[in-house]
């Protein structure tokens, strides 16, 4: 606003102190006695108004300040770009095409003028519309040919692939050779079904970078995705010539000489990459990670373990290395060695989350739950907010008897679960095992039956839960109706069968009773509980001395009751 009154400024102070204070007032005195608006200098000050509330965000203001300079001045190109550029932020396009049109009629020299109008055009998906304001742009505006690369990717907008390649062209006679533009025009031919043409320019970056890997491997790969392995042969092989180490080159030539029969050869190229502790280990990886891609392939697979053992070899000392074989043996149902690497990739300093549940898995697997525990932990410090950890650590805590510090970690669990009703679901049916153990029966059954609620044909929670209710004698109805449910879908399971025959057992069912069973005593390994069950049915049907006889089969067994030895002793049924 500053500039303003020095236009009127004046030498004469007695001239000075006959004019007005407000140049505006002053101008549009001066107007008015001339009779026209035209007055550019006052068209220009309200311009520069609203560039102030153009640049604070209040279009409003700006918006009415533009239009007043428009009153002064109705050839104001700049007043109506921005404008333009009010109505385009608003995205009210057509209003904002008709004021950048102007903007551009009455000035046809200023680029930012028609990079307006294209922008507007591509905003409303007027692809064509947009690349001939371009063409005029690059035809009529010295040095703008940097718009070559906008004006090629709207002709690709509209499949008009040949004018794409075109100007991609242009692009080239007017800067150079771009690998970036020689990819782009790659895409298109091969989209075009232009093999050789594609080949063709990756040729021409060969010819003209020799020696550049990058450029190999691009042409290879374009070969070798479209079944032409000879043609790739001759290529990865003198790139392997001057870089030897080069690993990508290494796998793709291994990948075609294997394609060829030359097993070989394949191999000696593969571990020779990767038995070279100076390669890159990411690149390794990379390549691992490209293979794993092609699995379930049998071949591809004992490659991988090979490939996995020589990257420990060659980076003994990479958390990587060993977690990337953890994953292979895993898959490979090596357990042990895959647990093995993942300890080591912990100790090494691995901390993806994937690792770390793996290895909770495998823990709990081998049945090492102290160690599951202390690596949940561990675990539970980097990653605090994931529920399976919890999970874990939950029920290896009440495996090992500590079942408040279980409940502890499996309702933090349930609660970090959210909107996972499944895995909510698992926690119930741990949390109600873990109660039960507390002798807290109403959260036991609640969480059961909320377990249920979302699953009901849950296997652990059906046998568990009716057999808990059975030991209590409760609700021994709806025990019977879950543990019959659990027996027909598994006729021959010896625990279900087991549970089932309890529930009998407490209904006083017991000719019932002895038919599961004894149904249950046809499988091997059977545990303590079984056979003493067995011997109380026996008992409550008067068989005194077959009663006995089981009781002392039990007896020294898992699971049995603290009651066996009197029971045997005194030959009589304690409960």
């Amino acid at each position: 606003m500053g500039v303003v009154p020095m236009l009127f400024f004046t030498n004469n102070a007695e001239a000075q102190r006959k004019k007005s204070s407000n140049p505006v007032q002053e101008t549009k005195t001066n107007s008015r006695k001339s009779g026209g608006n035209e007055d550019p200098r006052l068209s220009e000050y309200y311009l520069i108004e609203a560039e102030k509330y153009f640049m604070l965000d209040d279009f409003a203001k700006a918006f009415v300040l533009y239009q007043k300079a428009l009153e002064y001045d109705a050839a104001n190109a700049t007043a109506y770009f921005k404008m333009a550029r009010i109505f385009q932020k608003s995205e009210d396009y057509d209003k904002a095409l008709e004021n950048a049109q102007k903007a551009l009629q009455i000035d046809s020299k200023n680029k930012f003028f028609y990079l307006l109008v294209a922008e507007v055009y591509t905003q409303q998906s007027k692809f064509a519309e947009a690349s001939a304001v371009y063409e005029e742009l690059i035809s009529k505006i010295d040095n703008s040919e940097e718009y070559l690369f906008d004006l090629a990717a709207l002709y690709t907008y509209q499949e008009k692939l040949d004018k794409a390649i075109e100007v991609y062209d242009r692009v080239e006679e007017r800067f150079g050779l771009n690998d970036q533009v020689i990819a782009q025009k790659q895409k298109l031919y091969l989209s075009m079904s232009k093999l050789n043409e594609a080949v063709k320019e990756g040729e021409k970056l060969i010819k003209a970078f020799p020696g550049e890997v990058r450029y190999v491997i691009a042409l290879s790969e374009i070969f070798i995705s479209n079944g032409m392995y000879e043609k790739a042969v001759p290529y990865l092989e003198e790139l392997l010539e001057i870089e030897p180490n080069d690993a990508m080159a290494a796998m793709m030539l291994a990948d075609i000489y294997k394609r060829q029969g030359k097993n070989d050869l394949s191999s000696q190229l593969i571990q020779r990459a990767f038995s070279n502790p100076k390669l890159d280990m990411t690149i390794k990886l990379q390549l691992m990670v490209k293979q794993i891609e092609k699995l379930p392939n049998e071949d591809v697979f004992e490659l991988l373990l090979d490939l996995g053992q020589t990257l420990v070899e060659a980076h003994p000392d990479a958390a990587d290395a060993y977690a990337i074989n953890g994953d292979l043996l895993m898959r490979n149902s090596e357990n042990t060695d895959a647990l093995n690497m993942y300890l080591k990739a912990i100790e090494l300093g691995a901390t993806n989350y994937s690792l770390w549940q793996n290895t909770l898995q495998l823990l709990s697997q081998a049945e090492k739950f102290e160690e599951v525990n202390q690596y949940a932990q561990k675990a539970l410090e980097l990653y605090p907010n994931q529920p399976l950890l919890y999970y874990f650590s939950g029920t290896a805590y009440m495996i090992r008897k500590k079942y408040d510090r279980a409940i502890d970690e499996l309702e933090q669990g349930k609660k970090l679960s959210g909107r996972n009703e499944e895995l909510k679901s698992y926690f119930n049916a741990q949390l109600g095992d873990a109660y039960h153990q507390v002798d807290e029966h109403k959260k036991s059954d609640a969480s059961y039956e909320a377990a249920l609620l979302h699953n009901p044909n849950n296997d652990h929670v059906l046998n568990n839960y009716s057999y808990f209710l059975s030991l209590r004698k409760e609700r021994l109805d709806q025990a019977k109706k879950m543990s019959s449910k659990l027996v027909k879908a598994h006729p021959d399971n010896p625990t279900y069968l087991d549970t089932y025959a309890w529930v009998l057992y407490q209904l006083g069912e017991y000719k019932e009773a002895r038919i599961y069973i004894e149904k249950a005593l046809e499988h091997d390994k059977l545990s303590g509980t079984i056979i003493e069950h067995y011997g109380d049915i026996l008992f409550k049907l008067g068989e005194v001395d077959s009663a006995v006889h089981q009781w002392q089969r039990a007896k020294g067994m898992d699971d049995t009751s603290d009651l066996i030895d009197k029971k045997i002793a005194d030959r009589k049924l304690y409960e």
